[in-house]
């Protein structure tokens, strides 16, 4: 129980609030942890005179005022490797400071794809005033709760939900952008190989990949896509399927997936990128020392963090906000994509084509 509260002059005791209203102390206790029966009037009374005492009114007391916890909870899964940390501290630093400049706190919940049980105690507790979904799955038992219980929530993510706040990184266009540059200087042969289709991120990886295809004018091999690749073996054989189809370009949905493939070349004696080019739709730390250095896809994940942060503390005021937004990203053409088939290298350089808009990294 809280027994106290601070002002800049003072501190405001609960017998300070009972003798001033002309009131029991636990009539004021209860008022503030909103137990046991007491009138709303009363209630209210008391309420507003901490937050009429408080010189600048404390969360705690402001929240007691306005029926909020000033929390929100961050959802992470429960599953997640050393690898996929980068991504969640990352968009996790932009959410605690937008949450922070707030007067929010964070709390970390962990589900996963069977169980939403931390998440189901915290609802029940009234613990928070709204969720953000870090990760989007096809069959989200996390959203089916949210939605039941009337709780606010963004995904950060995408879902074909679109009664869903959802904000994500475009990269369905940067997918297709990366794949797009590779047809372009005439590697047709480009292989895919990418983690679970239960993600819907590598969905929307795959759309991209399909739509540099379709918007190339060149002929789409399935033969050439290898999905639910998500141990090294199932890696491993979707590389040793591709080189009996030779392909010209090895394209990886993650770093992750990445890094296997690039450990299997080289075991394999396959330089990179003289016989075979590599690229990932996705840039973290993980490939960050690797050489040759690996073509990929740039995105802000603090901001991403932010931004969804944003989204959702205007949603639990009332405010009205955009359904879906989409943040910016980064090409960046390396050495892993550099060598011309007619036996030279080219220049090593990197190449970077901005898609942020105007410092603004978001758009419907």
């Amino acid at each position: 129980m809280m027994e106290t509260l601070r002002n800049d002059h003072k501190k405001i005791t609960i017998s300070d609030v009972a003798d001033a209203l002309n009131v029991s102390k636990t009539t004021v206790s209860r008022a503030i942890s909103g137990k046991g029966r007491i009138s709303e009037d009363t209630r209210q009374r008391v309420l507003s005179y901490i937050v009429e005492k408080d010189f600048k009114p404390n969360v705690i007391a402001k929240g007691l005022a306005q029926k909020k916890t000033y929390n929100i909870a961050l959802v992470i899964p429960g599953d997640c490797n050393l690898v996929d940390m980068p991504f969640f501290q990352n968009s996790m630093q932009g959410i605690c400071e937008e949450a922070s400049a707030n007067d929010y706190d964070v709390m970390l919940v962990t589900t996963t794809a069977d169980s939403s049980a931390n998440l189901e105690r915290m609802i029940l507790n009234n613990k928070m005033d709204g969720v953000i979904l870090s990760r989007s799955l096809v069959k989200d038992r996390n959203i089916a709760l949210l939605k039941e219980q009337s709780i606010p929530f963004v995904l950060m993510g995408t879902s074909r939900d679109t009664n869903i706040l959802q904000v994500d990184n475009d990269h369905r266009a940067g997918c297709s952008e990366l794949v797009g540059h590779m047809l372009g200087e005439g590697i047709t042969r480009v292989g895919l190989i990418g983690g679970s289709k239960n993600y819907v991120v590598n969905r929307t990886r795959r759309q991209g990949y399909e739509d540099a295809f379709k918007n190339a004018g060149v002929q789409l091999e399935t033969a050439l896509i290898h999905e639910d690749c998500d141990r090294p073996d199932k890696i491993e054989s979707a590389v040793e399927k591709l080189i009996q189809e030779n392909v010209q370009c090895i394209v990886c949905m993650d770093d992750v997936v990445c890094s296997v493939v690039l450990q299997i070349l080289a075991g394999k004696n396959i330089q990179v990128p003289q016989q075979i080019q590599t690229a990932s739709f996705y840039d973290s730390t993980l490939l960050k020392n690797n050489k040759p250095a690996v073509t990929s896809l740039l995105f802000d994940d603090k901001a991403l963090g932010a931004i969804t942060c944003r989204v959702l503390l205007r949603c639990i005021q009332g405010e009205e906000v955009r359904a879906k937004t989409l943040l910016g990203y980064h090409l960046v053409i390396r050495e892993s994509t550099l060598f011309m088939h007619t036996g030279t290298q080219r220049k090593n350089v990197i190449k970077p084509i901005n898609r942020f808009a105007d410092g603004c990294p978001a758009r419907e």
